[in-house]
């Protein structure tokens, strides 16, 4: 099978594990486990199977200039994205963390111009405009409160420093893709992360009565676990390694639409009209943002 559509799979499989793991993983926030502790969980199980999974490849080499880009990577890929998303779903809902997330790549577009020089044009900058003020509507005119929900604002603002973060993360890690397989740099990156997060999280995953959890309530933690941390990064890491990182951006336009379906059919949230708007701003702004300028017609 060609490897560009094996990536193209890969990416798609991706946001759609996502766009389940925002029902999920709010349905066991906060009376199961508290957002940090679930950090703990999440980033020291992928960890152990990541390393696990490197006893049957020939191990590499990590130069040593690159250590700390693989540091920052940890850092802005495995432990502020995953804490602020984690946090922001304990407060806010499942359909907001996934609309929120769609402004990743208006992120990337404006990261790369700004770290890598890149000129942005006037279209270009519209989109970036309008992507951002959905992300705004989201923060500051959605309802304070709801079922399960204590504070949807604040829970949105760190969606979007999520999404900063994530957007920092594909930048760095591309390079490192293109240099060594994904198992070497995912077994470092996550061993990396759990360290970071263990004395931030670990009085969070003491707190939790592992022997009262129900089978149903184990294996949800466990699709967390090997679903969205083990296989969506592995299968993230191949994407970009055949895909650009916008054109990867690209594909978390699928998270609304799943985590929506998905959380609408459990009953564990609901759409409106706001989040609708929102969401085609967003639409809209990634649109024109990401939109190929059209080549000039030559007339020989």
């Amino acid at each position: 099978m060609d490897k560009r559509l094996i990536a193209i799979l890969a990416a798609t499989g991706t946001e759609v594990i996502y766009g389940i793991n925002h029902t999920i993983a709010k349905g066991l926030m906060p009376h199961v486990i508290q957002p940090f502790g679930f950090i703990v969980l999440r980033v020291g199980g992928a960890a152990i199977l990541f390393w696990i999974l490197s006893l049957f490849y020939k191990s590499e080499k990590i130069d040593r200039k690159d250590w700390l880009r693989i540091v920052a990577c940890a850092i802005f890929g495995m432990v502020l994205n995953m804490l602020m998303f984690f946090k922001g779903l304990s407060l806010s809902t499942p359909i907001n963390s996934s609309v929120s997330m769609t402004i990743t790549p208006v992120l990337l577009l404006l990261l790369t111009a700004l770290i890598l020089r890149e000129h942005i044009t006037w279209l270009k900058t519209t989109g970036i405009v309008l992507g951002l003020s959905g992300a705004l509507i989201l923060i500051l005119f959605q309802e304070k409160t709801q079922t399960n929900a204590p504070n949807i604002p604040l829970g949105n603002s760190l969606f979007i420093l999520n999404a900063i973060s994530y957007s920092f993360y594909i930048i760095l890690v591309k390079p490192l893709v293109a240099k060594y397989k994904a198992i070497t740099l995912l077994k470092f990156l996550f061993l990396i992360a759990f360290f970071i997060n263990l004395p931030i999280g670990i009085s969070e995953f003491y707190q939790v009565a592992w022997i009262e959890l129900t089978a149903s309530q184990i294996g949800q933690l466990a699709f967390v676990v090997v679903a969205t941390s083990f296989l969506t990064y592995l299968f993230n890491i191949f994407a970009l390694k055949q895909l650009s990182p916008s054109t990867v951006g690209v594909f978390i336009y699928l998270q609304p639409v799943i985590a929506t379906i998905f959380a609408v059919m459990v009953g564990a949230d609901t759409i409106n009209a706001l989040r609708i708007g929102a969401a085609a701003l967003i639409f809209l702004g990634v649109y024109l943002s990401t939109r190929k300028p059209k080549k000039p017609l030559v007339i020989s």
